[in-house]
């Protein structure tokens, strides 16, 4: 029986694209329009990357009868402005593209809504590189998953017919580390996302880098077959 490609599977925002503000300053805008307190620019930083109603929830205390006004407002405002000031971060479109050329299989798990995020990737030409692409309900009013990511990494292994031992997440938060780690998948983080200080040291990963190139280096040692069984394991700590 012929084993599968290995498979890497990507977060999006703040490890394929760089929002360039338009996150953060959409919450803003959402949250000005509805007579709300916006909070500081690190408190905004920190809600890229989890659920949009979980972090208005927790970190910026909108009241629960107007939590899907708010989400409505900074949709609209992410669609007409938001993902056209988006932009892959450097060397990643070429990453992609020698990854597919090499025989691997590409996913993307992210919380953003699943039509958003194909959307964002066809727009920056994107999509193509990638197998399968797994995000969270369209409709952001309803309760989060309680696996968190989890179950967004478990349905790019199952669509990819992708054991633990063949495959690897990338992310830049701890979100995608703890949603890998549930699915006994090795993680590697990436630095020029959105984690604040020490998050990353913090995690259970089998590498941190700094740019693409050393990306390239990590999938190369973590998916060889000498190393994958280690990897798996730290995974599963």
């Amino acid at each position: 029986m012929t084993e599968s490609p290995a498979l890497v599977i990507f977060d999006l925002d703040g490890t394929l694209v760089d929002p360039a503000g338009s996150i953060t300053s959409g919450i803003a805008f959402a949250l000005e329009s509805h007579g709300l307190p916006v909070p500081d620019a690190t408190t905004l930083e920190s809600m890229v990357g989890p659920p949009l109603l979980e972090s208005l929830r927790r970190l910026a205390d909108v009241p629960e009868e107007a939590l899907p006004a708010v989400v409505h407002a900074y949709r609209r405002r992410y669609i007409s402005h938001g993902m056209a000031a988006s932009r892959p971060y450097p060397g990643i479109p070429e990453l992609l593209a020698q990854l597919r050329g090499e025989g691997l299989h590409l996913a993307v798990a992210t919380q953003k809504p699943q039509s958003l995020a194909e959307k964002l990737l066809t727009l920056h030409g994107l999509d193509r590189h990638f197998h399968s692409i797994h995000g969270a309900p369209d409709d952001e009013t309803l309760p989060p998953a309680p696996d968190g990511k989890a179950g967004i990494v478990r349905a790019a292994l199952t669509t990819n017919h992708a054991g633990a031992s063949r495959a690897v997440m990338v992310g830049d938060r701890r979100h995608d580390a703890h949603g890998a780690a549930a699915n006994g998948v090795p993680c590697i983080g990436v630095r020029w996302g959105f984690a604040p200080a020490g998050e990353l040291e913090a995690l259970a990963l089998v590498g941190i880098v700094d740019d693409a190139a050393a990306l390239r280096d990590a999938l190369a040692a973590v998916l060889s077959p000498q190393t994958a069984g280690t990897a798996a394991e730290t995974a599963a700590c």
